[in-house]
């Protein structure tokens, strides 16, 4: 199989494109030969060596992907060769072929694209267990997401605006913040030209109930003064590159809970909750509720391109990698 290698930490042009051996087969797992894989922002800090987990060299990054199942294991009863899947794949999913878990594998709906198939599970994933278990979002609430047009951030807008929250989303253009909106934003906030602090405190002057943070830094400094009463922040990210520190009395004060989101752990923690997520988010996208965003989908080979989009913010939602 063709295969996106890691051999060194580095940045995207470092990466190579190489023939290697296809994965063993196990039982309880499924062969697929992927037709879309989707990069995450885990994925620029994995391969940089700035991710909390650090796989042994060499290695193939990516969590997720869509394709056609090609080979089912031992005792596997409910997927079979040719169904069309989604797929979370420990052996890595920039490549043509990957080994993954059945239980983590699940029928792709058939409106459904490769691509946005590839795109869906980490970053609606995220936001739903943020939102639902992390961030206890009700009906009526005030919601203000923060990187609003990125991969996790697009998706939090959806998913709070299916649980009838007043959602703010605050970007730093106006082509991101367009399209914030065009998935469900009820009101902007442009913090590279405006002040994060102020404009929440115009549109929501009793504070907002939940933040939903993938961006840290500035941002989570200026959103932590806007809460309202027992309100929640939800820490599921560092894109800014500063890992905020959290001044106690600002919590007391106001009753304020800080609580962190790893998605990934869930796969070794609780993969139960994991699966009941993504089937919940699946009826919300059969309902019309959820629009999958890829903003870029490249070659495999483009592979450095692909990941320079992400890196370089010049992407909204999600950049997919495509085998044909």
């Amino acid at each position: 199989m063709k295969a996106v290698v890691c051999r060194a930490f580095g940045p995207p042009e470092s990466l190579s494109l190489e023939e290697m051996p296809a994965p063993a087969l196990g039982a309880g797992q499924v062969r697929i030969a992927i037709k879309a894989a989707a990069i995450n922002f885990a994925d620029t800090l994995m391969i940089q060596g700035k991710y909390q987990e650090k796989p042994p060299f060499p290695f193939v990054a990516g969590f997720e992907c869509a394709g056609l199942v090609t080979e089912v294991g031992e005792g596997v009863r409910h997927l079979r060769p040719g169904m069309r899947v989604i797929a979370l794949s420990q052996q890595g999913a920039f490549c043509t072929e990957t080994v993954a878990d059945a239980a983590g594998v699940i029928p792709l709906p058939e409106e459904m694209s490769f691509a946005e198939g590839a795109a869906f599970p980490v970053a609606y994933g995220t936001s739903h267990i943020g939102l639902v278990d992390r961030g206890q979002l009700k009906a009526g609430e005030t919601l203000l997401v923060l990187g609003a047009a990125g991969g996790v951030g697009l998706t939090a807008v959806e998913i709070g605006k299916a649980l009838g929250a007043r959602v703010i989303a605050a970007a730093s253009s106006p082509e991101k913040l367009a399209i914030a909106r065009a998935h469900g934003a009820d009101e902007t906030i442009d913090y590279a030209a405006e002040d994060l602090r102020t404009r929440v405190k115009e549109l929501a002057p009793k504070g907002v109930d939940v933040v939903y943070d993938p961006v840290g830094g500035d941002a989570f400094d200026a959103a932590l003064r806007c809460m309202a009463w027992d309100g929640r922040i939800v820490v599921v990210g560092f894109a800014s590159g500063r890992i905020p520190t959290v001044p106690a009395n600002l919590l007391l004060v106001k009753q304020i809970a800080v609580t962190g989101l790893y998605w990934g752990a869930h796969m070794r923690n609780n993969p139960q909750r994991l699966a009941s997520s993504l089937m919940e988010l699946l009826g919300l996208y059969r309902e019309g509720k959820l629009k999958p965003h890829v903003s870029h989908a490249l070659p495999l080979e483009d592979h450095a391109r692909a990941f320079r989009l992400l890196m370089e913010r010049q992407a909204t939602g999600k950049v997919v990698l495509t085998n044909d």
